[in-house]
């Protein structure tokens, strides 16, 4: 006996270019707003004042990322 087995027939996803475009640059900023809290928020001139928390939460990452911060 043989078995054939039927093709898995897949459609792509269709989006349109408004909607990719608005993707994009939702996925954009959200990486750059990492970015900024990892890479370069430094507590005394970080957005929100003095408020070393953030540094300080994300010390390790930026170690682990190669970000010199000392």
């Amino acid at each position: 006996m043989s078995a054939t087995k039927a093709a898995a027939v897949t459609t792509p996803i269709v989006i349109s270019l408004p909607r990719a475009a608005a993707q994009l640059t939702l996925f954009a900023f959200l990486a750059l707003t990492v970015y900024y809290f990892v890479g370069v928020d430094q507590g005394m001139t970080s957005v929100f004042g003095n408020n070393m928390d953030i540094h300080e939460f994300m010390h390790d990452a930026r170690h682990f990322l190669g970000f010199p911060c000392h």
